[in-house]
């Protein structure tokens, strides 16, 4: 089996640019239309929709490499590099720390020139809380770096990086390629375009012990936010993480050959179904602001506590919905109070009860449209 990398033009690539030019008319009407509706919100709502996004991705980034970080915890950690928590909350998963501190170096960065430090500072800012491994550090040793599934003794290899002594030469070549990449006048096909290639190419080498996945999607974002010379509003990562499978398979693909045409079709989707998701979540946004101008006055203190709570949660909602249990718990009230208040928000159509008797649990009305 040979390699990309172990191709005697590496890291020249080949690709037909015409497959993804649906994709690109697609994907300009889609970010025009995403930009005007963000635009049209109040800076207190376009900073919220920001919040949410970089929530998302460091939660999904996290999960397609098999890492589960709570919401809160990530949540409150984007809050506090930002200087926007006004309250002091105690970050219980020092894991979550260091993916949220990295989705927001990676937006500031998004128009600083790509280079070795940059990768490196993002790494140990990753692993900054990391016991077992050393962050900003190339990997090192003789021991190949091979990607395997299957249980022990009838592992499959699906790639072999190249070794560690020739990733300090790489890496410099891919930070030289990446800052020569020469856009033409369509700028967003090339966009697309540099944006696959890059983080296919970051991916096949490999270059850290843990934390390439991350890394290289982070590349991703920047790359895309850069070229098109404006941060977006979008999750690569949660386009990704909603089929696992189909990324993971497209990449073993890319990375056994020079002509990546079906890898460039691939990662253009996932951008263009990215973009096609931030709507929803923005139409969220508006909405959650419309639900509570709407009820704010009709809820006591309480209820207000809860609504608040559930919509932290965002659009994928608060796991399990709210049942009276979890009310008592966040509202440190009786179980009569509680099953009160709950009953009273349902009358007023503020939650909808889903099921019935002891297993019973009430999710926001919202009217998504």
């Amino acid at each position: 089996m040979q390699y990309n990398w172990q191709h005697k033009n590496w890291p020249k690539f080949t690709y037909d640019a015409s497959k993804i030019d649906d994709i690109v008319m697609e994907f300009a009407l889609e970010t025009g239309e995403v930009k005007g509706m963000i635009e049209g919100l109040t800076k207190e709502f376009q900073q919220e929709t920001i919040l949410q996004f970089m929530i998302s991705e460091a939660i999904k980034t996290s999960e397609i490499e098999g890492e589960y970080h709570s919401r809160q915890d990530v949540m409150s950690s984007i809050q506090k590099r930002l200087g926007i928590h006004s309250i002091s909350t105690n970050i219980r998963d020092i894991k979550a720390k260091g993916i949220a501190e990295l989705m927001v170096e990676v937006r500031e960065d998004y128009s600083t020139a790509l280079s070795e430090n940059l990768i490196i500072g993002w790494h140990q800012i990753l692993f900054s809380n990391a016991q077992y491994i050393k962050g900003g550090s190339y990997r090192t040793g003789t021991e190949p770096m091979v990607i395997i599934s299957g249980s022990i003794g009838k592992e499959i290899v699906h790639y072999e990086a190249p070794p560690s002594n020739k990733i300090p030469g790489e890496m410099n070549q891919f930070v030289n390629w990446y800052n020569s990449y020469e856009m033409n006048s369509n700028t967003i096909k090339e966009s697309l375009i540099k944006t696959a290639i890059a983080h296919l190419y970051f991916e096949s080498l490999h270059p850290f012990e843990d934390g390439n996945g991350r890394i290289g999607r982070a590349i991703a974002e920047k790359c895309l936010s850069e070229s098109l010379e404006r941060t977006l509003i979008l999750s690569i990562s949660t386009s990704i993480e909603n089929d696992k499978a189909a990324y993971y398979n497209a990449l073993i693909k890319a990375q056994r050959t020079s002509e990546i045409t079906d890898w460039i079709y691939y990662f253009s989707q996932t951008i263009l179904n990215a973009q096609k998701h931030a709507k929803t979540i923005i139409r969220f946004t508006l909405e959650k602001a419309k639900f509570l101008d709407k009820f704010k006055l009709q809820l006591n203190e309480r209820q207000i506590k809860v609504i608040t709570k559930m919509l932290e949660y965002g659009f994928e909602g608060f796991k399990g919905g709210m049942t009276a249990k979890k009310y008592l718990s966040i509202t440190k009230t009786s179980k009569a109070t509680a099953t009160r208040d709950l009953q009273d928000m349902v009358e007023k159509q503020c939650l909808k009860p889903i099921g019935a008797g002891r297993g019973v649990h009430y999710e926001l009305n919202l009217q998504m449209s």
